[in-house]
C-alpha cells in the first residue's frame, strides 16, 4: 500500500509527542497489513466521509483517508483518542 508523504506540520506533531518510533512501526505494519489486529482500524462517524483511524499507542491514533485518485493513503492528523 502506498502512503503519501506526511505534511511538515504533522511531522512536527509526531516529534512533539515523541511518537517517531511508535508511528513508524505502526505505519510499516499498516502498509503491510491494514487489517492487523494491533492497529484497531476504525471507520469514523459519519461513515459516508470515509475517514479512518488506526492506533499508534494507547493514547494516540492516526486519522487517514484512502485516496483512490492516487491509489494511496493520506495521513491527515494524529489525535488523542480519549478526548
Amino acid at each position: 500500500m502506498i502512503i503519501l508523504p506526511l505534511k511538515p506540520k504533522l511531522k512536527a506533531k509526531i516529534k512533539k509527542y515523541s511518537l517517531e518510533k511508535k508511528f513508524q512501526k505502526k505505519l510499516n505494519l499498516f502498509a503491510k497489513n491494514p487489517a492487523h489486529p494491533s492497529l484497531n482500524l476504525e471507520l469514523l462517524e459519519p461513515k459516508q466521509y470515509g475517514i479512518y483511524s488506526f492506533r499508534i499507542d494507547r493514547k494516540f491514533r492516526a486519522i487517514f483517508i484512502f485516496r483512490p485518485d492516487k491509489k494511496a493513503v493520506e495521513i491527515l492528523n494524529i489525535t488523542v483518542h480519549y478526548h
